[in-house]
């Protein structure tokens, strides 16, 4: 009887299986279960990052960049300090694949030039007679590639004695695209070599702070708040300013890199010190201690992969951070110089407002950052996602 209303129990039917219990089957699993439970943790993380179509875009997006850092004599249809004496602040030249009414196939129009006596600007008119179709495959300016050998191989160049200014010309008459493509060069892999600087220094100090403690930890500390509470752009300033003048572009470049990449890393560094405090804690921390692990292996093969995520979307929110920098010391004539050529070498062509007004294209460098840093963030969001093991 039920104890709350007088009434009898009810019957409730259950199924039993008759078969009797062998602990020595194994419970069958689909053909994509035993792929994931055999997979690797790397590919794991491959399989999560697919799932963040954002993240894949940009990836694809940031390889086509790089792709100029080892092609851009061949991509770039002129030199990155070659002149054009006669198509000085040149607007770009639109690609057309009509010529009154038929197929012509990727051409521009060429550009007639003339100084205005008035104002003492060239003005370019477009000649819609001259039809200049475009060539790909083909050989045009010279270049010595990698500095190994000479060749003259391009993927596209313009037609015989004709021009191809596809984001115009600044003031000595050089092409705006050829330096977009050759200033891709520095400033990509400033990015890269300083955020390695970085993580070096990060993973080291943050490790010796987080996992020994005590009075190291208090120095490492200190010396980190001390950095972090200088201005940041002043100091990169200040920093630039006292590379020597008579360093050649690739002595500055890598100056460059070092200072962006010395005054990076405590961020990380307080973030590993931190992770490693809680994690030494645990017990197969512990237990390698006890088992005679010394601490390099401890904190390498025990604790730093235990926050792989972070470590990623730090590197990839440093390296746009690092370009911006480069960026911004380049525009204000404290980093590259020419013949040096990256895209805060272009912009600071852009310095006086009212060339800007007149020459808007000189403003093209903008463009390429901004879908970097972009890209960049997308794709450290994906990387992060994948490689933390709770998503």
């Amino acid at each position: 009887m039920d104890a709350r209303d007088g009434t009898p129990p009810r019957n409730v039917e259950h199924y039993v299986d008759p078969t009797p219990f062998n602990p020595a089957v194994t419970e069958e699993m689909t053909a994509e279960q035993e792929r994931f439970y055999q997979a690797s943790q790397w590919q794991i993380m491959w399989w999560k990052f697919k799932r963040h179509k954002i993240a894949v875009w940009s990836g694809v997006v940031l390889i086509l960049f790089y792709l100029c850092v080892p092609f851009a004599e061949v991509i770039a249809p002129y030199g990155p300090n070659s002149r054009d004496s006669q198509h000085l602040f040149a607007p770009p030249q639109v690609v057309h694949m009509f010529h009154e009414g038929s197929f012509v196939g990727p051409f521009v129009y060429g550009m007639t030039s003339e100084i205005d006596m008035e104002t003492l600007q060239w003005v370019f008119t477009e000649n819609t007679e001259d039809v200049q179709r475009i060539r790909f495959f083909c050989r045009g300016a010279s270049y010595e590639f990698w500095g190994l050998f000479d060749a003259d191989f391009h993927l596209f160049c313009p037609a015989e004695g004709g021009t191809l200014f596809l984001i115009g010309t600044d003031r000595l008459g050089r092409d705006q695209f050829s330096g977009l493509v050759y200033g891709a060069r520095l400033s990509l892999t400033v990015g890269l070599v300083g955020v390695t600087i970085s993580i070096v220094l990060g993973l080291f100090f943050g490790g010796i702070a987080g996992y020994f403690g005590g009075i190291l930890d208090s120095m490492i500390q200190r010396m980190i708040e001390i950095i972090r509470s200088l201005p940041e752009l002043p100091l990169w300033m200040a920093l630039s300013a006292a590379l020597p003048v008579t360093w050649g572009p690739i002595w500055i470049y890598f100056g460059l890199t070092i200072i962006l990449g010395l005054l990076d890393w405590p961020g990380l560094a307080r973030a590993v010190r931190s992770k490693l405090l809680s994690l030494r804690e645990e017990e197969y921390a512990k237990a390698a201690v006890l088992m005679g692990a010394k601490p390099k292996r401890v904190i390498t093969r025990h604790l730093l992969p235990g926050f792989t995520s972070h470590i990623i979307a730090s590197a990839t929110l440093s390296i746009p951070a690092m370009i911006l920098g480069e960026t911004a010391l380049s525009f204000l004539n404290l980093g590259l110089r020419r013949p040096a050529i990256s895209w805060g070498v272009l912009l600071n062509e852009a310095q006086n407002i009212s060339v800007v007004t007149v020459y808007p294209w000189l403003m093209a460098p903008v463009i390429p950052i901004i879908i970097v840093v972009l890209a960049f963030n997308f794709l450290g969001d994906g990387l992060r996602d994948a490689a933390d093991p709770y998503k």
